[in-house]
């Protein structure tokens, strides 16, 4: 019977958060504008973006592509290869697909 009592509170507890963040969502919108321009890591996130798609991006892409390559031949596995394809192609491209993710809006015509 007090385990029911404990879960029923987590609950309500759980509950109560929910509620107190949307409240806050609501009255406070300027607050979750993922996708602002402006704001104090603006710099910082043009900075990223530029070293992960410019000169440093593409050699560190290209350094996790051949340290796959290596291991693959090493381990006599494709694993290794397909995981060192896969970190440089998601380095280089993470900063268009976080863009994309974050910019994304719903037209007329998708509502219907």
């Amino acid at each position: 019977m007090m385990m029911k009592s404990n879960n029923l509170k987590q609950a309500w507890l759980w509950s109560l958060a929910a509620l107190a963040v949307t409240a806050a969502i609501l009255a406070f919108p300027e607050w979750v504008q993922a996708a602002s321009t402006s704001g104090p890591l603006s710099d910082v996130y043009t900075s990223l973006t530029e070293w992960a798609q410019g000169n440093v991006g593409k050699t560190v892409s290209l350094g996790m592509i051949l340290v796959g390559i290596v291991g693959g031949i090493a381990r006599q596995s494709l694993m290794s290869f397909a995981t060192g394809i896969g970190g440089g192609l998601g380095l280089y491209n993470a900063p268009t697909i976080i863009d994309t993710v974050f910019n994304a809006t719903l037209h007329a015509g998708m509502l219907n």
